[in-house]
């Protein structure tokens, strides 16, 4: 069976590549977290953040915005020394600030698959890459999200970013075109 290379080997990783990546997905609460988890990963790999996802969902009060918007000093000193996320200070702040500005977003437009999902037309983007040498670590469309999302309050929330999130929520189906996933993600947008 062919897979994007990307994934490797690595059987946390493949059951990412062959379940959830690409995967439209509509929730808000799981589109939030995506937002977030995306942003932790600056700097690192994917995979860091793949391995640590279920302590992010413990630590982070299974990314209820409402809960996490409030969070006080105490709770960020808890989260700053939880070795199971990535303890970066602006990383974790970002998660705050993201979830005041998440919960704004609904009030605005009622949920926040509305408010995402239109910057594609309510559709999924399918791309047809032969390579991973042609897949894109950012677009046009990545970067005026991101400056809408940054003009909102977001954080860790650049163009590349993004795109990774684009990727992942399948706003944009960006497995290879040789790939068995690529036509069961079109099925399913």
């Amino acid at each position: 069976m062919k897979r994007c290379e990307w994934c490797g080997t690595d059987p946390l990783y493949v059951k990412y590549h062959d379940e959830v990546w690409g995967v439209p997905e509509h929730n808000d609460r799981k589109l939030f977290a995506k937002l977030c988890l995306d942003g932790a990963q600056a700097g690192l790999s994917w995979i860091t953040i793949l391995r640590k996802e279920k302590n992010y969902y413990k630590a982070f009060d299974n990314f209820d915005a409402k809960k996490m918007a409030v969070y006080d000093q105490k709770k960020i000193d808890e989260l700053l020394n939880n070795p199971g996320i990535v303890r970066n200070k602006l990383k974790v702040n970002a998660f705050i600030t993201n979830a005041q500005a998440y919960l704004e977003i609904k009030k605005e437009f009622g949920s926040f698959d509305t408010y995402i999902w239109q910057f594609s037309d309510f559709k999924t983007i399918h791309n047809k890459f032969k390579s991973l040498n042609e897949v894109p670590a950012k677009t046009s469309l990545a970067e005026d999200l991101s400056n809408d999302l940054k003009n909102r309050g977001f954080k860790f929330v650049g163009p590349t970013i993004v795109y990774a999130f684009m990727q992942a929520i399948g706003m944009v189906n960006d497995h290879l075109t040789d790939c068995f996933r690529y036509n069961e993600v079109k099925k399913l947008s």
